[in-house]
């Protein structure tokens, strides 16, 4: 089996994964600025910090599209835990990605940039949160968060893209808000699964699934406590089920009445639900296709897509999973941790 045609049946990893840029890569002209702000200080963390970093404002023409990083530093001067991340999106922004990064050199000019970057390679960096809505918290259960050195790096990967007939001005800010020291039990990770068998006829209502992935052992009996539904802009719906094995209809996880795909709902679970050992994940997508061509599967924010993302407890690292009835026989490929995820990671 080659790496090519792996890649290609699978759609996996990158661009699955987050919506990437288009062929474009030439950086805006317009000067982007940083901040790193702090309130509140306590070397034992006794008190809550807030920092913040800033994406933008970036000018964006009619028609553009792209995803673009920064790579910024915190300015918090002792190593903290991360007990709430808030994400604030302006109009024009299709989502953000916000990575804990071991980049020691700030980029502080927007970069072309592969989305999920380095996310299946550890020693590199993980995911901490996908927000699309324009207003977004994540808070995490007590005892639980995300652990920041000192001076931590951080990368802000926007996809942008203007619909308007004028020009507009994209920007983000993601603020991170400490949880004591003393309180601080376990560490957060972060689960994305999809199915990239898409394909919408014009004008018809479609939808792919349920089907079943089955998760890696090593996610057995972990705290999932929060999870998002993702499409684009025909997506009516995201449902997702636990499940034991492909026969059991599973229990509902993420159902969420008048779902919508541009402000798509983050479901907290409390208390958190786990995954049955050997069982997995259930799920559908579906979308009305209101325009006269075929959408498949794709990159652009006018192609389509069927993922969803989960955060949970204690971190077994960040895993990326992907369903496919595009290889003979279908394929559960979840990364890293199975033999083929060598032929499709660079």
């Amino acid at each position: 089996m080659s790496k090519r045609f792996l890649f290609a049946a699978t759609g996996l990893i990158f661009v699955m994964a987050a919506c990437s840029s288009s062929t474009d890569t030439t950086s805006n002209p317009a000067p982007l600025t940083s901040t790193s702000t702090s309130t509140g200080s306590s070397s034992s963390g006794a008190m809550p910090e807030s920092h913040s970093l800033t994406f933008g404002p970036v000018k964006v023409s009619p028609g553009d599209e792209k995803t673009e990083c920064m790579v910024l530093r915190l300015d918090n001067a002792t190593p903290l835990h991360i007990g709430q991340i808030h994400n604030a999106l302006s109009d024009g922004s299709h989502h953000l990605i916000v990575y804990r990064t071991t980049d020691t050199q700030e980029q502080a000019t927007p970069f072309a940039c592969q989305p999920f970057s380095d996310t299946l390679h550890p020693e590199k960096g993980s995911p901490l949160m996908i927000t699309q809505k324009h207003d977004e918290t994540l808070t995490f259960p007590a005892g639980v968060g995300v652990t920041f050195d000192a001076h931590q790096m951080v990368r802000l990967e926007m996809h942008y893209i203007n619909a308007s007939p004028n020009d507009v001005m994209v920007q983000s800010t993601s603020t991170f808000t400490s949880t004591p020291d003393g309180a601080f039990k376990d560490e957060a990770g972060f689960l994305f699964v999809g199915d990239p068998d898409i394909k919408l006829s014009p004008h018809q209502k479609t939808t792919v699934g349920p089907v079943f992935l089955k998760t890696l052992p090593k996610v057995d009996g972990v705290n999932f406590f929060g999870i998002t539904g993702h499409t684009h802009q025909f997506g009516t719906n995201v449902s997702v089920n636990v499940a034991a094995d492909k026969n059991d209809m599973g229990t509902p996880v993420y159902d969420v009445p008048g779902w919508k795909w541009s402000e798509p709902a983050t479901v907290y679970a409390d208390p958190p639900f786990q995954i049955p050992s050997g069982g997995g994940f259930r799920f559908s997508c579906s979308w009305d296709n209101t325009s006269d061509a075929t959408v498949s599967f794709g990159e652009s924010a006018n192609d389509e897509m069927c993922f969803f993302w989960s955060y949970y407890y204690p971190s077994q690292g960040a895993l990326v999973c992907v369903h496919s009835e595009q290889v003979p026989g279908g394929i559960d490929l979840c990364c890293p941790g199975n033999p083929l995820c060598s032929m499709v990671l660079p």
